[in-house]
């Protein structure tokens, strides 16, 4: 293998002052570097590690020294993918086997024929369908040598805590727990607050409740098309165009947009929140938007905090009254149902997630300040990486990234 070692390169980065040192960072350099040299190995029983699973809360650079770690491999024996992108080739794939025995089975040898090494980005499991083949997936996976390397913001046994029939997850965790080595990146410093060169994409709308707060949020709005070459909303209304004719078809779906550009190599649409965050959408949507365009303009998102809650199921009525306890004096079951807003905030943060590993330019108008925009509710574990991947995103370090999108 020619490419420079994880360590290396993470020594090299360090001593350019492009980072900063950080003890949990050297651990996890030291453990890939570790998998690095077993790969070099001929022989697979001589292998010490099978895998890695690298978890932390955000910022703690994760993603960061997976991608040294991939770097550090040719392409032909090592694919990356964000973890969602690689459920939905499996799902893909699940179609292909249709009626074969055994498909999950059949996947993993197909990807053991082409990898050595699968690294996932952000493995996260709120998908029951993706939570019920997990468990067998991963262990055909290992079974087979192939090795995983994983980066997530929660511990193993914490993947799809309180899912759905979580029960059939299980073997999923074992199987982690068993085959790769679990690191605890424990750093306290954000690396994403580091010093940044910050660009606005973010802009609280004027409040309706102020004189021309209307007008105020219209020309905003126009300002924002114009500076991406899109039409200005009053001269998209004078079109002959009806607003049912701006439909994109995504995944066999129609959604509406407000405007968009594929003439120019930074490609660009914008939407309205609701129509990409409250309808019927999966991130299998934003995974496909964010192939066709570099630059997403997102409009009027409201505020999306909001407590769940629990209520009692009446005995009798769900369950025909079947196991009643009368004599412990149970009269129901707990069950937490959702705050109104939390499926268009999962959205959100499905759609913030494929933005951030694509590096596509997400400009965004809400009716309240970033800081406010999720405050209190079952999703704050989760919201907690989209407030931080919102600010990185935000600097002229991360735009420079920015993905090109290939129109032919």
């Amino acid at each position: 293998m020619l490419n420079t070692s994880p360590l290396v390169q993470y020594q090299n980065l360090v001593s350019s002052k492009q980072i900063r040192f950080d003890d949990s960072q050297q651990q996890a350099v030291e453990l890939l570097q570790q998998l690095y040299l077993d790969l070099q190995q001929t022989n697979v029983r001589g292998r010490t590690l099978k895998g890695i699973y690298l978890w932390g809360k955000v910022g703690r650079g994760k993603t960061f020294l997976m991608d040294l770690f991939v770097t550090s491999l040719p392409n032909s024996i090592c694919r990356r993918q964000h973890f969602h992108h690689f459920m939905q080739d499996v799902h893909q794939q699940l179609k292909a086997f249709s009626g074969k025995p055994d498909p999950l089975k059949l996947i993993a040898k197909q990807f053991s024929q082409q990898y050595k090494v699968l690294c996932f980005d952000e493995f996260f499991v709120s998908d029951i369908g993706d939570a019920m083949l997990l468990g067998n997936l991963l262990q055909y996976l290992f079974a087979l040598d192939i090795v995983v390397v994983s980066t997530s913001n929660c511990a193993p046994n914490e993947l799809y805590k309180n899912g759905l029939q979580r029960q059939r997850f299980l073997p999923a965790i074992a199987a982690i727990e068993q085959h790769t080595q679990v690191l605890h990146l424990s750093g306290k410093q954000d690396h994403r607050h580091r010093s940044l060169t910050f660009e606005q994409n973010y802009f609280a709308l004027p409040s309706l409740e102020l004189t021309n707060g209307s007008n105020e949020q219209i020309s905003l709005h126009q300002k924002l098309l114009s500076r991406f070459n899109l039409m200005p909303l009053d001269q998209t209304n004078q079109k002959s165009k009806s607003k049912i004719d701006l439909k994109i078809n995504i995944l066999g779906r129609p959604i509406t947009f407000i405007a968009k550009n594929t003439e120019h190599a930074n490609c660009v649409i914008c939407f309205e929140f609701a129509e990409l965050c409250q309808g019927p959408r999966s991130h299998f949507d934003y995974v496909e938007i964010a192939k066709q365009f570099n630059t997403i303009l997102l409009f009027n998102v409201p505020p999306m905090s909001g407590q769940a809650y629990e209520r009692i199921k009446a005995r009798g009525t769900e369950d025909n009254g079947s196991n009643i306890n009368v004599s412990a004096g149970e009269t129901g079951e707990r069950e937490v149902v959702l705050a109104p807003m939390d499926d268009a905030a999962r959205r959100f943060i499905a759609l913030v997630d494929e933005c951030y590993d694509c590096h596509i330019n997400l400009v965004i108008t809400a009716f309240v300040p970033q800081n406010e925009l999720y405050n209190s509710g079952t999703l704050m574990f989760e919201f907690e990486r989209t407030k931080s991947r919102l600010v990185e995103m935000a600097s002229l370090e991360y735009l420079a990234k920015k993905t090109t999108i290939n129109v032919s």
